[in-house]
């Protein structure tokens, strides 16, 4: 997403230029309405969230590990919580080969069409894909996605060469079995090319930047 005005990326790591904003997953809806009439231009963070994540592995994924974690800022405005869980022996150089399980806390209430449209767009800016896959992602991404409000966490879970499956709240919302689907749709957050480097460096513990407390 092109923009002419000026946004910044701060972490523990110091700051940034961004230009793009992540969705997603949430990665994500940034342009849904009430967001940008609140906020105040003060760019966009990441920080440490006061929550404590569950001690022992994410139920999605047994075995696994907090990974990485950060919270995204818009203006000043806390958007959401990501953390990232993967098995005890995760290589962060091949993300999308692994199962692993991305998180997303939301701290604010945002629409579930304009979170599935902004996949998208961070999808299309990562890979090339057909004008067919790109409608048939975007309908089950409205199908899955739902509107969210404060507190709601909505989770994903690569699954390699087979595809996505996602849960709001611990519970069932839907997967999509297709494995270029997954590798787009989390590199949005994991790609070397993600248009949020802090917040993949933080979520791949390549940082302390969301681990602090």
């Amino acid at each position: 997403m092109w923009c002419s005005t000026r946004w910044r990326a701060e972490s523990a790591m110091g700051r940034a230029p961004a230009c793009r904003l992540v969705l997603a997953i949430g990665l994500i809806g940034l342009a849904g309405p009430g967001l940008a009439s609140t906020a105040e231009p003060s760019g966009m963070a990441l920080s440490a969230h006061l929550s404590t994540p569950p001690a022992r592995g994410h139920l999605q994924l047994p075995g696994s590990r907090l990974q990485g974690e950060a919270t995204l800022r818009y203006f000043g405005l806390r958007v959401y919580h990501a953390r990232l869980w993967a098995l005890p022996d995760f290589r962060a150089s091949q993300p999308a080969e692994q199962p692993l399980l991305l998180e997303l806390e939301y701290l604010r209430e945002l629409k579930g069409n304009a979170i599935a449209e902004r996949s998208l767009k961070e999808m299309q800016r990562l890979g090339r894909f057909t004008e067919a896959q790109a409608q048939r992602w975007l309908a089950d991404m409205q199908r899955i996605f739902p509107d969210v409000k404060n507190g709601d966490r909505l989770s994903g879970l690569n699954r390699p060469g087979v595809g996505a499956s996602f849960w709001l709240n611990g519970r069932p919302a839907g997967q999509i079995d297709d494995p270029e689907f997954a590798r787009l749709f989390f590199g949005i957050w994991l790609a070397p090319t993600s248009s949020e480097p802090d917040l993949r460096l933080a979520l791949l513990g390549q940082t302390d930047a969301g681990m602090r407390r």
